[in-house]
């Protein structure tokens, strides 16, 4: 997210000062691609940037393609499709990772400052927005957006790409010890919006969690059930003090829906929770979606290690669609 706030940022700030600047976006990704659909760059005619489509050669190509066209003076808007194959008939990026990209460089308009200036307030704000990109420029509203991303190209003249700004997945951390700071440090990198809960008032680890968007003390974990909701960008990890509290939490969100709920502690502790759960008329395939003893087995031990075990299973659960 910071990320993105940078490359708008530097958009507005070159508009502000009457500095020509382009924006490189790849619309489209597929295959090993470095740059997955979303990426951006902002290059002025100073030749200042930030942000990425990418890296590697194919992104020095394309930023000096931007440079060139800003000392030119010359309105741009090229959609331009690379393949990272060398043995591909035409568009060879001159990276050999197979994957395929669909870029666009824009030149973008002094008139668009407000539509960009409100895209940089709302991701300031962690709202959610709609930015859509055609050949008629960029456009930005509140409207909340039915997908992370669209794209449809019938030709040069006639494209769309449609993204919800802002945080697209959600991560709900009830607990707020030493393996919830550094899960929260991991997560925060990689671009979560991260809820923590906790019931104790003087925890110096939840005091020193500054990675955490929102930190929420609950008086009964009971009241989780109207705090955490369901979603399909929705991440859950309960890892409270101890099998009671435990207990508690999952009870109180079993029958929600979320892309992941897991549950820390012991392959013990977990059966004898699901028993107790099951006995009390749990419907077995309910338990089943959770993920328990949460993490990859990679044997971690220190709570940075076990944050690595969750977090690389949390990007399994989010990426398995990703082509």
């Amino acid at each position: 997210m910071k990320k993105q706030q940078a490359v708008w940022k530097l958009v507005t700030g070159s508009l502000s000062q009457n500095i020509p600047v382009m924006l490189l976006y790849v619309l489209k990704s597929s295959g090993s691609s470095p740059g997955r659909q979303g990426f951006a760059m902002a290059v002025n005619a100073l030749e200042e940037m930030e942000g990425s489509i990418g890296g590697g050669i194919m992104e020095h190509k394309f930023v000096e393609m931007a440079k060139e066209q800003l000392r030119q003076n010359a309105p741009t808007i090229d959609v331009r499709q690379q393949f990272h194959d060398k043995k591909a008939a035409k568009n060879q990026s001159g990276m050999i990772c197979s994957g395929e990209q669909t870029i666009l460089l824009y030149t973008v308009k002094p008139e668009e400052k407000t539509q960009i200036d409100q895209l940089v307030e709302s991701l300031e704000f962690y709202e959610n927005g709609l930015l859509r990109l055609s050949p008629q420029g960029i456009q930005f509203s509140n409207a909340l957006a039915e997908k992370d991303y669209f794209f449809k190209m019938k030709s040069e003249y006639d494209w769309l790409y449609e993204e919800k700004t802002g945080y697209k997945n959600h991560v709900y951390i009830v607990g707020g010890g030493h393996c919830s700071l550094a899960l929260s440090r991991l997560l925060y990198t990689l671009d979560f919006y991260i809820r923590i809960f906790d019931n104790r008032t003087e925890l110096n680890t939840l005091a020193e969690n500054c990675y955490a968007h929102q930190k929420t003390l609950v008086n009964d974990y009971t009241n989780l059930k109207h705090l955490v909701p369901s979603g399909k960008n929705h991440y859950v990890i309960i890892m409270t003090l101890g099998y009671r509290t435990d207990f508690v939490v999952l009870k109180s969100l079993i029958d929600k829906n979320f892309a992941y709920l897991g549950v820390l502690g012991s392959k013990k502790k977990i059966a004898e929770m699901f028993k107790t759960y099951i006995k009390a008329g749990t419907p077995p395939e309910r338990l089943k979606k959770i993920y328990s003893p949460i993490g990859l087995r990679i044997k971690s031990q220190t709570p940075e290690e076990i944050a690595i075990s969750i977090t690389a299973q949390i990007i399994k659960v989010k990426n398995k669609h990703q082509p």
